[in-house]
């Protein structure tokens, strides 16, 4: 079972992009955020075309989060990420497909910091950690897959310091996805490629992807009851240096039975 996660950057304006990714790569999921579209707006008979059935949850201009299955509809389980009644942004989701519980979660960005936009970043994170306990006690295997605006480590990063005050990097940021983990998740890129750069975004400023320079933002967690299953990962690179495309490259992972 291939699953994938991919920042799209604005659905319909990428959606050619999206279509032939979809078709080359044939991923049996795709997590997908920043939609940027309203509800009504999302493309789904474009992509019901090509055989991928979607529930997503949208707001007109910003954020927005969407789960693509392959052959079959995913099932729902869950369009907000509980904690906070009040918080309206579309960025959570979680449906079921082939018997594995999935996400497509878009963290907020943080920026800048300090500030409001940082401490919701952090409030938001701590609200995912305490969810992600219970679907660890549920003891279900899960797939926390998106874009997590968090680069784990500095090996995560091209080398420089014109971002230290970026929340990306932060000391509390790095420090939420390392408590996210030690509850016993597993971070699949990682674990199969240990070393040197794994890159999943590249800004469009300053040519950082003619440069390569680029950072990990975008994550799949697995649970320990699906980890000894993971048998490939990678990140499609190729994606982000074509035409039109969104500054973030799919990554993704292959399950074994």
């Amino acid at each position: 079972m291939k699953i994938a996660t991919f920042n799209i950057n604005n659905i319909n304006k990428r959606l050619p992009n999206l279509l032939a990714w979809l078709t080359a790569a044939q991923p049996d999921v795709a997590c997908l955020q920043e939609l940027k579209c309203a509800t009504t707006a999302f493309p789904a008979d474009a992509l019901r075309q090509i055989g991928y059935h979607a529930v997503w949850a949208s707001e007109p201009t910003w954020n927005g989060v969407a789960i693509l299955a392959r052959g079959q509809a995913p099932i729902l389980t869950r369009n907000t990420l509980p904690g906070d009644p009040n918080d309206a942004q579309a960025r959570y989701l979680e449906a079921a497909v082939n018997g594995i519980l999935i996400t497509s979660i878009y963290l907020p960005n943080g920026n800048p910091q300090p500030g409001p936009k940082f401490t919701y970043k952090l409030a938001w994170f701590d609200r995912l950690i305490a969810h992600a306990s219970q679907l660890l006690a549920a003891q279900v295997p899960v797939v926390l897959a998106g874009d997590y605006n968090v680069v784990p480590t500095p090996q995560d990063i091209y080398p420089t310091r014109s971002l230290d005050n970026n929340a990306l990097i932060q000391p509390a940021s790095r420090a939420a996805y390392a408590r996210l983990l030690n509850q016993g998740w597993t971070d699949a890129l990682r674990t199969l490629q240990p070393e040197g750069p794994l890159w999943t975004f590249w800004d469009y400023k300053f040519q950082r992807w003619e440069a390569n320079k680029g950072m990990r933002l975008d994550h799949l967690l697995l649970s320990p009851t699906i980890a000894p299953n993971l048998t490939a990962a990678g990140v499609d690179r190729h994606v982000r240096g074509e035409p039109n495309a969104s500054d973030h490259a799919p990554a993704w992972i292959i399950l074994g039975d």
